[in-house]
């Protein structure tokens, strides 16, 4: 065998018999990883003269980049938005558990809390790669408290605030910092948000529109200042009026800037947005609609009363809502369910599905050169899948962090 010695040390691992995700398709094709990285076989064949050390059988899998969850609350007892003292070892947790979900990164979110509880959490949360350790950070998404009284949802009124003289100082104050923060939620109808909103967009934080009674021209420009993203579509906005669309008119605007596309996060669990409004929002801007679960606490326990954030929650099935009312409060559902439940609902095709929980988070953050693809020379971070879209292993940094055990599959 030639050997590999010339370029790196390091072992090359083929992985054989797959049906890959790549340019929007299922290829059969192997896929080549070394040193975390994905190879491009040519350059290894070619200019290397290199070849596999290590071959694996991935018994007709699919693989696909790893997901991406830009919205998740908490999970598995853990709860985002609580200051508690072993606030690392809960985040250090959440990110073990979700690997066996296929998610490889995320960014823990909080929701509307007092500024106490964000200089005390903020700090505790890092950016950090994903390993055997977990999935990796990708940095805070903050919802709120910058948002409308009207759309608040669950989250806790008395902790709402509104943009004073000092708009964006008002925002520092609040946080205390934004060193690693990735994503806010605010109302974009707000005095003084389009200065806040440029500042963010400035810093390289993404802006989302949610909980707002925004019309489309407050959102619309919103968007002209840097705004890109739309927080859980249809949840906790106006609903669609013909004569005025609200922040749901941004999917078909003609007044988004050139170059520019607008996302929006879509909680694909069933019980968020009825199937009907879920392929609405699909077919009406397919490449912009970005799987989030939106998950709280309650993720990965029994029925019952859990926490997010300063309320109290029920659990009941699938369904979470602020104790003893019927106002819906984040999601039970796990990433690999609202992907089938999305290609379920739409029709759409496996690499569509796979696609809104990869690549289009991937590009909302930036990202999409290292993640949410598995072009050449991009981050090892994938899944191998069934036919049924159940997730069978997961790989960070092309290293194995989790697999379904035998029984199971």
């Amino acid at each position: 065998m030639p050997s590999n010695k010339s370029v790196s040390d390091a072992p090359i691992v083929q992985f054989t018999n797959c049906r890959i995700l790549r340019s929007h398709q299922l290829q059969r094709e192997d896929l080549w990883v070394r040193e975390g990285k994905i190879l491009n076989p040519e350059k290894l064949f070619f200019d290397e003269k290199g070849s596999a050390d290590i071959q694996v059988d991935c018994k007709d899998s699919i693989i696909a980049p790893g997901f991406i969850d830009v919205q998740i609350n908490g999970g598995f007892g853990v709860d985002f938005s609580l200051a508690t003292d072993d606030f690392k070892s809960g985040i250090d947790l959440v990110s073990q558990k979700i690997l066996s979900h296929g998610v490889t990164s995320f960014c823990p979110t909080l929701v509307t809390s007092p500024p106490s509880v964000y200089h005390q959490v903020l700090p505790q949360i890092s950016i950090r790669n994903g390993g055997a350790h977990g999935a990796g950070i990708l940095g805070a998404h903050l919802e709120g408290p910058f948002i409308s009284k009207e759309k608040k949802g669950a989250h806790p009124e008395h902790c709402l605030r509104t943009f004073e003289t000092g708009a964006f100082q008002d925002l520092l104050a609040t946080y205390g910092s934004l060193d690693c923060v990735r994503i806010v939620t605010l109302a974009p109808e707000m005095k003084r948000s389009s200065e806040v909103i440029r500042e963010l967009t400035k810093r390289g934080i993404c802006v989302s529109l949610g909980h707002s009674v925004a019309n489309l021209s407050q959102a619309e420009e919103a968007v002209q200042h840097g705004a890109t993203f739309i927080t859980h579509l249809f949840n906790a906005m106006l609903p669609f009026h013909h004569r005025d669309p609200g922040i749901v008119g941004l999917l078909t605007s003609d007044k988004i800037p050139a170059g520019r596309r607008v996302f929006y996060g879509m909680i694909s669990d069933g019980i968020h947005t009825n199937p009907a409004a879920l392929r609405i929002a699909h077919r009406a801007h397919p490449k912009g609609l970005v799987l989030v679960t939106d998950a709280i606490a309650g993720m990965g326990l029994a029925p019952g009363r859990h926490t997010l954030g300063q309320q109290v929650v029920e659990i009941d099935g699938l369904n979470t809502y602020i104790a003893g009312t019927k106002t819906l409060s984040g999601s039970v559902a796990t990433m690999d369910t609202c992907v089938r439940h999305f290609q379920e609902a739409t029709g759409c095709s496996v690499e569509t599905a796979l696609e809104a929980a990869s690549l289009h988070p991937a590009q909302l953050l930036g990202i999409e050169h290292k993640k949410g693809t598995l072009n050449y020379d991009s981050d090892a971070d994938f899944l191998m899948l069934n036919d049924g879209l159940y997730v069978q292993a997961t790989y960070i940094a092309g290293e194995e962090v989790w697999r379904q055990d035998a029984l199971g599959m």
